[in-house]
Parts: structure tokens; sequence; C-alpha cells
């Protein structure tokens, strides 16, 4: 399996080394030369298999340079029933007759990043090793990822982590869960500004060849393909825990701001799942709503990006949109280079022409929920289900009731378990006690070690230049 850049300027590469590179030197994002097909008797066999299994079965097509025992024993090492709590890892739970819960939240950080940082931890670790090389990650996050990577790569040999987040704009669970943590290794970088900030630093350093090589960047945002991979395997898991048989077809509504985790779903569909429709749910930044209603796609500045109660989704310029946008235009790489160059000087572009084939060959249809609406659905669900259910979740419940059709089967993507959002919670349904796993309890008590910089990608760099010693 060969990876290309969406921009065409980068050559061919194995699987290792995009794990490990993050942004391609062409500005583009890396995703395989074609997506491999499943045919129905491979989904049949798939159909039964654990879920560790059924991970080596669906990374096996994707990572092909890890010897086959080597790539097992990562992914065995990654899915344990000490980290997520089962072995059925992700369990699909009902919460109405045609709505489900695709449980994602059950790992340490309590969201669904953990189930493909926990494998990327391992990766990098395994591929550093075999290359002799080291690694300084540099991220960005707007609630979860950060948390999520940190618990994976924390005590990593051979990796420096670097996460920048929103000064001020996490819950106050979130931001615990990051900043006390003492690992020699991790380093919290609270940036003044937005999320969409924090992301903008990254890509600029990433850009920067001579920063790139000598300080060895690579990144854990939701831009590099091995956190897709992983990803992926989970909408097989949840299509067979839904389904009796292959003939059925189910749809996912996954919340989305940065359209990583859905991104992984089109994936899926493209590689011959029985999807039927992929439903993006947006918050009040609704930049990729607008998008798949109206084929135009509008970024937003930081000033023009809300502050709301589902924070994670706090984001107006959508990373993973490219990889989609590379297949929509029938992998023109130009074409895409010069589209996303214009959004990257604050310009927008104009697809309408092919909303109807995003809409019926790929399948997706979208909606927004606001602040008011996240509260009404967390306070109808528990009244209804007794299940308390967080506000990014919240908000694809309320999308997918919104946009379902008769008789159509919904898988709603858990965002996060509702103890990381406790004023909004509470908010919604009263003093009801959230339950959080015994790891969790006192987070908010202990120390916490931040460093907050300008909005500025050379004090970013000047602090990593600072604590890592150059290649």
């Amino acid at each position: 399996m060969q990876y290309i850049s969406t921009r065409g300027q980068t050559a061919p590469m194995q699987f290792s080394d995009v794990l490990l590179m993050g942004l391609a030197p062409d500005g583009g994002l890396m995703l395989p030369e074609v997506y491999p097909q499943i045919d129905a008797a491979t989904l049949d066999k798939w159909r039964t298999l654990g879920y560790t299994d059924l991970a080596f079965e669906i990374m096996s097509l994707f990572a092909t340079d890890i010897p086959s025992e080597d790539l097992r024993k990562i992914i065995n090492n990654t899915y344990t029933i000490e980290a997520f709590g089962s072995d059925e890892i992700i369990p699909v739970t009902k919460l109405t007759d045609n709505i489900s819960l695709l449980e994602l939240s059950n790992g340490p950080t309590l969201a669904f990043k953990d189930v493909a940082m926990q494998f990327l931890g391992n990766a990098f670790e395994y591929a550093l090793k075999q290359k002799g090389e080291r690694l300084t990650i540099i991220g960005a996050t707007s609630g979860d990822t950060g948390s999520a990577a940190e618990y994976a790569l924390r005590g990593k040999e051979n990796v420096e982590v670097f996460m920048m987040s929103p000064h001020g704009k996490m819950s106050a669970f979130q931001r615990a869960q990051m900043y006390s943590l003492d690992d020699a290794n991790i380093h919290n970088i609270a940036i003044e500004g937005m999320f969409d900030d924090c992301q903008d630093i990254v890509k600029a350093l990433q850009e920067d060849a001579a920063f790139k090589a000598k300080y060895s960047l690579g990144t854990v945002n939701s831009i590099n393909w091995g956190r897709i991979l992983a990803q992926i395997v989970y909408y097989f898991k949840g299509y067979f825990a839904a389904t009796q048989s292959n003939n059925q077809k189910v749809s996912f509504c996954v919340p989305s701001g940065n359209f990583g985790n859905i991104c992984a779903g089109h994936i899926a569909r493209e590689m011959g799942l029985p999807i039927d429709r992929l439903i993006v749910a947006t918050n009040e930044n609704d930049v990729l709503n607008e998008f798949f209603n109206t084929g135009k796609y509008i970024p937003r500045t930081s000033d023009k990006t809300f502050v709301t109660s589902s924070p994670s989704m706090d984001i107006s310029k959508a990373s993973n949109f490219e990889r989609f946008v590379f297949l929509l235009l029938d992998k023109d790489a130009d074409k895409v280079n010069s589209l996303f160059n214009d959004v990257k000087q604050g310009k927008g572009f104009d697809l309408s022409d092919k909303l109807s084939q995003v809409q019926a060959q790929f399948g997706f249809v979208a909606g927004k929920s606001v602040h008011q609406d996240r509260l009404n659905t967390i306070k109808a669900i528990y009244e209804q289900t007794h299940r308390l259910i967080d506000p990014h979740t919240a908000d694809g419940v309320k999308v997918a009731l919104e946009v379902a059709k008769d008789g159509e089967v919904i898988l709603v993507a858990e965002t996060a378990l509702p103890a990381k959002f406790e004023e909004t919670m509470h908010e919604a349904v009263g003093a009801v006690e959230l339950p959080r796993p015994a790891h969790t309890v006192g987070l908010e008590d202990k120390p916490q070690y931040v460093t907050v910089l300008a909005n500025d990608a050379q004090a970013v760099a000047a602090l990593i230049a600072d604590k890592v010693a150059p290649r």
C-alpha cells in the first residue's frame, strides 16, 4: 500500500513513514492511492470477529510495511479490557427504537479520541524503535485530542509532546485532565486564541521544512493517517453489531468540527461497508453543515468562531475535509492545492455544482444543533431512558432525530462521557450525580502545569527549541 498527498507533490510513501510525518511536505494530507474494496464474503467473515481480530484484518490492508506479527502485537497491546473496560471495546447500545449509541468513550480519558490515540502511541513507539529515530509531537486540541494524546504518549521512549489548547476555552475537567500530567515528555501550551489558531500554528511549524527536520516534528491531530485508520475499524464493528446480515444498511450520525471521525466513516463506506447515510452534526460553528447543504465551504476567522457548550467542536476550519474534497474532485491535486491555498488566505470555495454528487454518491447530509437544542436533548433522553449523554453526543442525537427517514437505523457516535462537562450537564438536568471512573476522582484538585503563550507560531517554536535538542 502506497500513500500519496492530496496536493500531488510528495513522492509515494509507506505506512510507517506517513505515520511519523503528519502533514505532507507539500502541505497536503496523506491518504492511500486507492481504498481497498471489501466483498460480501469478507464482510461475512469479519462479522464473527472480536475487536482485536477485526482491527488486525482491516489495518493489515493499510499498514503493509509492518510485519503481521508485530502489527498484531501492537493491536493486542492497545485494545485491552484494562484500557477500555470490556472485551467489546466499542459496545453498541440502543437509545430509541431506531437510534443507538456507538460507545466510543470508554478509554482512559473518557473520549472517542482514545480509540485511535492509544493505537497511535503504541505504533509511534514501535516505528521509532525500528527506525532508530525520535519524534517531537506538536498538536492542537479543542478539548479531547490533547488529553487522549498525552495519556497515550506519556512516558513513551523517544517522544516529546507539545500540545496547544485555546486558553480558558475548555471545560474544567478537560483542562485538569491535560494540565495535571507531570510526565517529563509532556508540555502543555495554552494559546491566547481559539482552536483554529492552535491548528494554524501546528500547520505553520509543519510547513517550515528546516524547523520540522531539525526537531523531527510529527503530529497526532486527525491529519495523521494513523488516527483515521484506527477509526475506520469501529465503523465496521458498529455496523456488525447493529445488523444481522450484510443485506441491511445503517446510517451513522457523527458530531463533527474537524471532519476527522466522519472522514473514517466515509472511507469505510468507500471500502464497501453498507452505510446508507453519513450524517454530519455541527454546533453553532456550522461551516460543515453549510457545505453539505449548499456546497459552499466558507471557513471563519477565530473572532467569528463561537465558544459553545460543546467545546470540542468549536472549529471553523476542518482539517480533514481536504481528504474528502480530493476524492470529490476525482483526485485533481492541482485543483485541491488551489482551493486550500485560498482557504489558507482566508477565502472559501464553492462546489455547489457537486452538491448532488456529495449527497447521492457519497451519502452525506448534515444538520445543526445549538445550546438550547443540546440542553433539551440531554434532558429528554435522560427522562425517557435514564441515560446521560454529553453535550456533543446530544448534538448528534438531536440532528439524527431531526433528519431520520422512516425505518432508518442510525448509530450516533458517542463523543465523550458527561462527567467532562459538569456545568452544562447540570444546566440540562439539574444536580444529578455524574458517574466518573475512579482514576478521575479529584482530578481538578491536582496541581496543573501549563505555559500560556500569545497566538504566535514563533513563540511556540522558541519553546520547542528550548526543550528539545536539535537533530
